[in-house]
């Protein structure tokens, strides 16, 4: 006796239901691509605040950002709270070229805190050629500090370089 399947076989929604099952494992796996991992593949680092100390001009010129932090101490209430307010925002600040540099201890002067000269707390916003664009005595919003970025003359360069259309 013949089985039910090989009967119907030939009726076209029997055909597209065999279809989809075979389907169902691809769809499954393919779903699961994206929080897959490869074994050995590096992952770009994670945005951190990097101390005024490590961080020398020259390496980073025209290629990343700044948004510099200073305090006169770690635990100043404005410092804690700018770090926590950037802290929302580091994807956008990442996508926009930024580091992010922390300066907490006027005792040993770094360079951008001689070049500088902030008093007590400061935000200092700088374009990539390291020239400051805004400076802030309060701790500033994160999507401030973003849409501040993006008005600034290179970064409206490169946006129009990336989407020429854009014009």
């Amino acid at each position: 006796m013949p089985s039910l399947l090989g009967l119907c076989r030939g009726l076209p929604y029997m055909r597209d239901m065999e279809f989809r099952l075979h389907r169902r494992p691809f769809l499954f796996l393919t779903a699961l691509a994206p929080f897959a991992r490869v074994a050995g593949a590096e992952e770009p680092p994670d945005f951190v605040p990097i101390p005024a100390a490590e961080v020398v001009e020259a390496d980073y010129l025209f290629l990343r950002r700044p948004v510099i932090v200073f305090a006169d101490n770690p635990r100043d209430p404005n410092y804690i709270r700018q770090m926590e307010l950037l802290s929302r925002s580091y994807d956008d600040l990442a996508a926009r070229d930024v580091i992010l540099i922390t300066d907490t201890d006027p005792a040993t002067p770094s360079a951008l805190r001689l070049k500088l000269r902030p008093r007590g707390f400061s935000l200092v916003v700088m374009d990539k050629d390291w020239k400051p664009s805004i400076r802030k005595p309060l701790p500033w919003e994160g999507r401030e500090i973003v849409n501040s970025i993006d008005k600034m003359p290179i970064a409206r360069a490169e946006a129009l370089e990336k989407n020429p259309a854009g014009r």
